[in-house]
């Protein structure tokens, strides 16, 4: 008995203090109503295409909106052919078509949050992997129309931690509140990354456990993620996000 108190006292204090803290912030927080009232301009965040020649592939990452904001982001792809004039923006949602192509700005706020930016490869490092990333986002198994759960998946960040579990050469991971990012493609238990540098074993993403260079150790339940950072030390807090480097 004593050790399934202090396994739920844990659990208490890592998953469930933060994550009702911060649903009670954001009720207070002032937000927009519904998608109509929200601002979708672009935040800025991203240099102008036409001003900067390199080849780049970016992840951006902004609070969701609804009450779901609490606890949870959604993530995006954007990519720029070396000389290109333009971004070219991906991502899941669940209405419309399967896989967005430039629905939004790339660096477009979210329910009128501003988007961070996840990773950022430019050059030729850029230019080398965007075949990789173009054959990842094909394959894709949920792009179906219909294809897409809220929770616990398969959803947007479902979408682009495939991306990033594809080509691990891109070194990132979501952050801990992108809810949806540890739900494995095909229902799959168990997955390596291309790499071999990471693992990842999940109950449909309702719990697991990741490991290696980029993930640190990552412990998930019910969506929500908890962790240390190994590469960059810091630590993951459920629903609130990474502290550290």
């Amino acid at each position: 008995m004593k050790i399934l108190r202090r396994l739920l006292f844990a659990f208490a204090t890592i998953y469930l203090l933060p994550t009702l803290s911060a649903a009670g912030l954001w009720y207070f927080k002032e937000r927009p109503q519904s998608w109509r009232d929200a601002d979708w301009s672009s935040a800025g965040v991203l240099p102008q295409a036409t001003e900067s020649p390199d080849a780049a592939i970016y992840v951006l990452s902004a609070t969701t909106g609804g009450m779901k904001g609490a606890v949870a982001s959604h993530a995006w792809i954007v990519t720029k052919s070396e000389g290109a004039s333009s971004y070219d923006r991906y991502e899941k949602v669940g209405w419309g078509k399967p896989i967005r192509k430039n629905a939004y700005q790339a660096d477009g706020r979210w329910y009128s949050n501003e988007p961070r930016i996840v990773v950022a490869i430019t050059g030729e490092d850029a230019q080398r992997l965007m075949p990789k990333v173009e054959q990842a986002i094909a394959a894709y198994p949920y792009s179906a129309p219909g294809a897409y759960r809220l929770w616990p998946g398969p959803n947007s960040n479902t979408f682009v931690a495939h991306v990033l579990r594809s080509v691990p050469e891109l070194g990132a991971v979501l952050p801990p509140d992108a809810v949806g990012r540890d739900y494995l493609p095909e229902g799959e238990f168990f997955q390596i990354d291309a790499d071999g540098r990471d693992l990842h074993a999940t109950l449909y993403g309702l719990a697991g456990i990741s490991a290696g260079w980029r993930s640190g150790l990552e412990l998930h339940f019910m969506g929500l993620v908890a962790g240390i950072d190994i590469a960059r030390p810091g630590i993951k807090i459920p629903a609130v996000g990474r502290l550290g480097m």
